[in-house]
Order: structure tokens, then C-alpha cells, then sequence
């Protein structure tokens, strides 16, 4: 049997990238897949076929997380859909990268809407779904940078560590409902933001990683069907760091 044979996920920005990387692992391993993001567009639309073609029931969705009535509609209409929703993983997230001198205002509200609020959002919604059902899993995706900073990334930090404090309330509040709620802390992954970066920074940040070499979205997918599955029943309100020992 597959690990999550008659589970439905919930993946948030999930058309490309690392959220995608984990729809098409939780659907190899027998999931059925709602996913979101902010527009219906030919990514979202190439992802849904995708993960059909992998003998699944799939679907995408236009919905904005930073909003909390459309993340209110969108678990409404998962749960008509599909029936249940037994994971949810929180990984729609923005950059806006400046040094706190030049940041404005507008740069911090929509980094802290789109990749902090949108847990909130999306974690009040589901949760009396996941009660009615006894049981579920939550998994929010933060980063190393929420647990150790960067210069540069303020915004970014905030946002990732307060959504590690979050993840750690959602466990001890939900946790008798046997529901587990974890974060994930992916360091450099080899994404369309990081293939932008000019070859000599990324051959610099590749040298501070122990294991001499970037992550790819598969290793952080791998960790995210862990979480998702019934081996990890007795973990809760953790962090783990995917980050090839940058963060040790």
C-alpha cells in the first residue's frame, strides 16, 4: 500500500517549484491533490494534468491565501470536491528583498500578508474540517533563513519565524484532536528563484552547505510525505531543517 493511499492534500501555491514537487509526491504515493494559486493559468493547468496522469483524482484552484474569505471558500470547496481534507501543507510565499534602510512599507505588509497571514488563514479554515474527521496533518512551509535570519531579508525572516512560532501553538492547541501540526525549513533549493542567481553567488552560497552541493524540491517533497503520512504519527509542533547542514 502506498503511504497516502485514501488521503486528500490541500498544497497551496503549488503550479511550480517546491509545491509542486510535493503535489507530484504525495499523488505517487496514492493521494488525492487539490492545489492553489493566485491566478488559473497554463502552469496551473499543465501541474493539474500531471498529477490526473499519475491515476489520481486532482484539481487546481484560483485563490488568493494573503485573502482569508478566499481561503474560506477555497477549503469549502475542496471539502464539496473531494470529500475530506486529511493534509494541508501552507507553502504559497513571496520575496520582497531589500535592506531594511530601503524597504518600504508596502515591501513588509505584502511578504507578512502573503506568507504569514495566509497560514492563519488557511490553518482557521481547515481545522474544523480536520476535527470533524478526528485527525489530520498540518505542514507549513518555513525556511533557515526563519530560524538563523539574513541580512537583507527582514521581511523574508519575520514572516518564516513567526510562522514556526505558529506552528508550535497549532500543536499543543489541536494536538488532543490528533492533529499534528510541523514546519519544514528548506535551505538552498534549486528553484526558477534561485537559477536567477548569478553563477558565482550560487557557487558561494553551495560552499557555506556541508554537504557541498544545493537541495533539489524532491528532498523537501520527501520530508513533506514523512510529515503527511501515518510514520510520522507521534511528531508534532516540529521544525526540520532540509538544508544539507547549512542551519547545524
Amino acid at each position: 500500500m502506498k503511504l497516502l493511499e485514501g488521503k486528500t492534500a490541500l498544497i497551496t501555491g503549488a503550479s511550480r517549484g517546491i509545491g509542486k514537487a510535493i503535489a507530484m509526491k504525495f499523488a505517487s504515493e496514492g493521494a488525492d491533490v487539490a492545489f492553489s494559486d493566485l491566478n488559473r493559468d497554463e502552469n496551473m493547468e499543465a501541474t493539474e494534468k500531471e498529477l490526473s496522469d499519475l491515476g489520481v483524482k486532482a484539481k487546481g484552484y484560483a485563490s488568493n491565501a494573503a485573502s482569508f474569505a478566499d481561503s474560506e471558500k477555497l477549503i469549502a470547496d475542496v471539502v464539496n470536491d473531494f470529500g475530506r481534507i486529511d493534509v494541508l501543507v501552507n507553502n504559497a510565499g513571496i520575496t520582497r528583498d531589500n535592506l531594511l534602510l530601503r524597504m518600504t512599507e508596502q515591501d513588509w505588509d505584502a511578504v507578512i500578508a502573503v506568507n504569514l497571514k495566509s497560514v492563519f488563514n488557511l490553518t482557521k479554515a481547515v481545522q474544523r474540517t480536520m476535527i470533524k474527521q478526528r485527525g489530520g496533518s498540518i505542514i507549513n512551509m518555513s525556511s533557515v533563513v526563519g530560524v538563523n535570519g539574513n541580512a537583507g531579508q527582514s521581511n523574508y525572516s519575520a514572516s518564516k519565524a513567526g510562522m514556526i512560532g505558529f506552528t508550535k501553538s497549532i500543536a499543543q492547541e489541536l494536538g488532543s484532536r490528533n492533529i499534528r501540526c510541523n514546519a519544514i525549513a528548506p535551505g538552498f533549493i534549486e528553484t526558477e528563484m534561485t537559477h536567477k542567481l548569478p553563477e558565482n553567488v550560487r557557487e558561494e552560497w553551495i560552499k557555506t552547505i556541508p554537504l557541498r552541493r544545493s537541495g533539489k524540491p524532491e528532498d523537501v517533497a520527501n520530508v513533506a510525505t514523512f510529515l503527511a503520512s501515518e510514520l510520522s504519527s507521534y511528531v508534532s509542533g516540529q521544525v526540520i531543517n532540509v538544508c544539507g547542514g547549512m542551519s547545524t
